[in-house]
């Protein structure tokens, strides 16, 4: 605890990865994004692969929408 006017140390930015939601040990969002992009595209495979043609679109649509936000993440990181 602090004392009454003093204010705590701030972690730096970054320092655990990012965002204040995630737990210890828990990737930050881009890598959850990646992770989830990477199984969409997997199950998307097996979708096609069984004729599951409603189920292959929405699959794909899932990874376009992940792909759009790794792509939207690293050009702000460039910018």
């Amino acid at each position: 605890m602090t004392k009454p006017g003093k204010k705590r140390p701030r972690a730096a930015f970054g320092a655990r990865g990012g965002s204040r939601n995630e737990e210890p040990g828990e990737g930050g969002v881009e890598e959850a994004v990646a992770f989830i992009a990477e199984q969409v595209g997997a199950l998307r495979k097996l979708a096609e692969r069984h004729r599951l043609d409603v189920l292959h679109y929405l699959l794909g649509m899932t990874k376009l929408e992940a792909d759009e936000h790794l792509r939207l993440r690293s050009r702000r990181k460039l910018s």
